[in-house]
Parts: structure tokens; sequence; C-alpha cells
């Protein structure tokens, strides 16, 4: 009982942080730290010969670096209350479903002032180039970050939570952070990102598919599982395209189609089929979504801890 209790109440002290305060912007963020480690051995390794094999050993001893540093940590801390402080922090730290969804509405805001402000802050939440987009690429942008994002940043971290408990949370950030720094199949970095790329993919491929599940229960509408299963496949990413699939199922809308990452045109398929135009209320639908979805899985999380 005791051992069961100081895994649940780091989890919802921790979620209902992020879920009043979001990501403490003021606050040292282990993320920030992870993107300058990643960038440190990115520079100094992604040169010369061998690349996939010092990209493959990066990821992984970072990936190792970190479970076993908090497993470590863990165990070097006597007191139970520093304990619980501890994680209750990294679980805080490890979501991101306010965050999320505080970006979309403020790119929305953004759009409705001007488009070129749209573009400047739909730039903050995606990775390709948002120069050129028009306002429905604007919106369908942030909607397709909202429902990939649920899965990398709140449906993920707490499956791995339920699973390996902080530990594995963090290390899971760390997986996600390499992946979004150096997992892309541009000129740079397809040879050293590979290993990262399929880390990320592995660690993703449960979780994304939990998510555009919980999607679906959120709507209501079970009927939508047949969408989500035929679309979620023609995503170029082996996980991104279910949660994006749910998605435009519940919105009846189009996601997907050619983007620009670093500087190089990417022709993605097409997920749903009708073009409509976005609307601040899809938007108003999709954090409906969000929140819903969160909420079932981190009672789904609560069960695993107690009763497994």
């Amino acid at each position: 009982m005791k051992e069961t209790l100081t895994l649940i109440l780091p989890l919802l002290l921790g979620w209902v942080l992020d879920f009043v305060f979001g990501d403490p912007a003021r606050l040292p963020h282990p993320i920030v730290w992870f993107g300058k480690m990643i960038s440190f051995g990115e520079h100094r390794l992604n040169k010369g010969g061998h690349r996939m094999a010092k990209g493959a050993m990066m990821a992984i001893c970072l990936i190792l670096l970190v479970f076993f540093a908090v497993w470590g940590l863990k165990r070097l801390v006597p007191n139970m209350v520093l304990w619980l402080i501890l994680d209750t922090l990294i679980v805080f730290y490890c979501l991101a479903g306010t965050t999320l969804i505080r970006e979309v509405r403020e790119v929305f805001l953004a759009l409705d002032r001007s488009l070129d402000e749209g573009r400047q802050q739909v730039a903050r939440i995606v990775g390709r180039d948002t120069s050129q987009l028009s306002a429905q690429e604007v919106r369908t942008a942030a909607l397709e970050t909202l429902a990939e994002n649920l899965s990398d940043g709140v449906i993920a971290p707490l499956f791995w939570f339920a699973l390996l408990g902080t530990p594995g949370m963090l290390a899971y950030k760390m997986v996600n952070t390499l992946d979004s720094m150096i997992g892309y199949r541009t000129e740079r970095y397809k040879d050293f990102g590979c290993w990262a790329a399929h880390i990320d993919d592995v660690a993703n491929y449960i979780p994304a598919r939990l998510t555009a599940l919980l999607m679906v229960i959120a709507s209501g509408r079970l009927s939508l599982l047949k969408f989500v299963w035929k679309n979620g496949r023609k995503h170029a990413s082996p996980n991104s395209g279910y949660p994006e699939a749910a998605l435009a199922g519940i919105l009846n809308c189009r996601f997907g189609g050619p983007h620009i990452y670093f500087g190089e045109l990417f022709d993605k398929p097409y997920i749903g089929e009708n073009d409509r135009e976005l609307t601040t209320a899809d938007m108003r639908t999709a954090v409906r979504i969000n929140r819903t979805s969160e909420v079932l899985m981190l009672a789904l999380t609560l069960v695993t801890v107690i009763f497994l």
C-alpha cells in the first residue's frame, strides 16, 4: 500500500500542477537540458564516417543515462517527502497538456488578428516552414499538432509512467526530444538521426494507437474506429497518423498534404477527404477531446498502478 501511494500521489499532484500552470517558463526545464545535451553531441559526432553508428550510440547512451540517473537518485534520497517531491516534479515537467492547448488557442487568436501573427504563432509549435502558409494551413497545422502531441506530450508519458515509473517517464521524454531534434530524413540527419527516429517509433507504437482510441471514446462515436484504422496508416510516420486520423474523423476535415521542413519539401498523404474550412469552433471541439482523453488516460494509469 505504501509503495502504491508513492506512485499515486506524485502522479496526481504532478498532473494537477500541469493542469493549473502548464510548463513552468521561468524555471529550469529538463527538456531544455536534454536539448543542450543532444545539440552538444550532434555537433561533435555528426560528421565524417559511421554517422549512423555514432547517432545510435549517442541516442542509446543518453536514454540510459536519464533512466539510471533518476533511478539512482531516487535510491540516494533517504527521505520519503523529498522522494515524493522529486517524483511530483518529474511528472509535472513530463506532462504538456495545458501548454499544448494554450499554444493552439493562441494560434487561433493570433490568426484572428492577422495572417502574419498566426504564422508566427504556429511556428512555435511546428517544425515546418510557416512563412507561406494560408490561414487554413495555419489552422490545420495547429490542430494536427494538437492531436499528435496529445500522444507525445500526455498519453505516452503516462503510459511509460505506468510501466516504469518516473525513470521511464523521463527517459521517454529524452526519446521524444531526440526524435524532435535529429529524427528527420533530411540530408543532415537521415543517417545520424536514424536510430533516434526508430527508437521513438517503438516507444510511441502503443501510446499513439491508445491516444486515437481514447479520442474516439471521448467523442462518443465508436464508429470512427474504422476511419482511424484506414487513415492512420497513410501517414509517413508509423504512429502520428493515428491521433491525427482520430481528430480528422471527429471534426470531419482533412489533414496532411505537402509541407516544407528545413528547406526540403515533404509530400505527406492526406488524412480524411473533407477539405472544408476549419474554424475556432473546431479548435474548441479539439481541445475538449484532448482534455477528456487526458482524464481518461489518467484514470487508466491510476488503475494500472493500483491493481498491477
